[in-house]
């Protein structure tokens, strides 16, 4: 396939576009933050097989990156035609390229429609994460209202009151004016809040998202851990910015104790020998070293970015909290709360010690599809007369073969997955009323 000198700008443009960072994008594709920076800016030349992995993690087709504009923008209606998909009017896919070439400037204005479509849809998705669940969110609310409200009665009094002591008048016009200041600046700390939105997950609302945003900063890869005589816990995280809590600090050092144990188990080298050559897959990696699939999964994700596949995890316990995230551009992790019900993550709970291995297709308006690979593990942390505890951990790979059509329709939670037949649904979707 041919390449422009300008494939670069087109990979930067598909990224900003659906709001992916540079380092996401990085180690989705196997290389670093640096080296992606030079071919966006056209400094380096993107092979075959490096254009593959950018196309497919940023769930683009490869010509669209490879061949200029008019791809893209085709790429655009495509993804426009597929988020109508079950409207009465079916569009017309087979005749895009022909579309575009009469009609360049319809063409454009609904590519854009569906870009700035796609911007608000996931605001709608962060939005619903926050108004469900942060305690901060929660408190501002409240602020604003007991605000709006001593400000309201306070009027009203002056209002309906005609001979009030000029002594009485004047506490109240200065209750006013304290509330309004105190209604103005809630109302100004919400917001500042709120249009933090746009940039990613901000606000670090409880320990483990502490200690999730010290892991991104590392790219999940703790190189001090890997050497034969490490420092002590306490060190590697002292004066961690993000680790600003004790209980962060307490599950940051379970962290590093567990990453340790795998480490010794699985020494760095000849764990990245064997991806290499078996590739990510858990079963044959777990027969070759004779350990459990959930080291396998943990070692695989903290592989450092130069060597590490495109993948995600994601780790709960039997009562189907989360307790670890590790984001996958494409299959949308919740903050809060437990993801899709349909998800085998939640199936092996039922099925301690058995490896399952699933491909899905995640709900969006452009479907994209995975590869899941789910497996229980179980502990008696108070012995064996103690309770059995039970975790489950699910690693997310991108589908890299052809659809089979054996794929099992998934979402990200039902709150807010587009998916109106699902069987599993628990609660009603806020997108499907509007059409998405």
């Amino acid at each position: 396939m041919a390449r422009s000198a300008l494939t670069g700008t087109r990979v930067r443009e598909r990224r900003l576009r659906i709001g992916m960072k540079q380092a996401d994008l990085a180690r989705s594709s196997g290389i670093s933050p640096a080296y992606l920076n030079l071919i966006e800016h056209n400094r380096r030349r993107v092979g075959a097989a490096l254009l593959t992995a950018l196309a497919a993690a940023l769930g683009i087709e490869e010509a669209a990156l490879a061949e200029g504009a008019e791809s893209a923008l085709m790429e655009g209606l495509r993804e426009a035609a597929a988020g109508a998909a079950g409207a009465e009017t079916v569009p017309e896919i087979a005749r895009i390229e022909e579309f575009v070439s009469r009609f360049p400037g319809w063409a454009e204005l609904l590519s854009a429609r569906q870009a700035r479509v796609g911007a608000l849809e996931r605001a709608v998705e962060a939005l619903s994460e926050r108004m469900a669940h942060d305690p901060f969110l929660s408190a501002s609310l409240h602020e604003v209202l007991s605000a709006a409200t001593s400000v309201r009665s306070t009027a009203a009094i002056l209002a309906e009151s005609e001979d009030i002591d000029p002594i009485w008048r004047e506490r109240f016009h200065g209750n006013i004016f304290d509330d309004s200041t105190r209604l103005s600046e809630a109302a100004q700390a919400l917001v500042t809040f709120m249009d933090t939105t746009e940039a990613g997950e901000t606000g670090l609302s409880s320990p483990q998202e502490e200690v999730e945003a010290w892991l991104a900063r590392t790219e999940y890869h703790l190189a001090a851990l890997e050497r034969s005589h490490p420092p002590a816990a306490e060190a590697l995280i002292a004066g961690v910015p993000e680790l600003a809590t004790g209980a962060a600090r307490t599950l940051a050092l379970a962290h590093i104790t567990r990453y340790r144990a795998d480490a010794l188990a699985l020494p760095l080298e000849p764990f990245q020998r064997a991806v290499a050559e078996l590739g990510a897959d858990p079963a044959a990696l777990s027969a070759r070293f004779g350990v459990a699939p959930s080291a396998i999964f943990r070692r695989l994700v903290t592989l450092p970015k130069a060597a590490a596949p495109a993948l995600g995890m994601v780790v709960c316990d039997a009562s189907g909290g989360v307790t670890f995230r590790r984001p996958l551009p494409g299959f949308s992790l919740p903050r809060h709360g437990a993801g899709c019900p349909l998800w085998p993550l939640y199936e092996v709970l039922a099925r301690p010690a058995v490896l399952v291995r699933l491909p899905v297709e995640m709900a969006g308006r452009v479907p994209q599809r995975f590869v899941l690979h789910a497996f229980a593990e179980t502990s008696h942390p108070g012995g064996y007369d103690g309770p059995q505890v039970i975790a489950a951990m699910m690693l997310i790979q991108p589908a890299l073969t052809p659809r089979s059509g054996g794929e099992r329709p998934v979402g990200p939670a039902c709150r807010i997955c587009p998916r109106a037949a699902c069987v599993a649904r628990r609660e009603p979707s806020i997108l499907i009323g509007s059409g998405a």
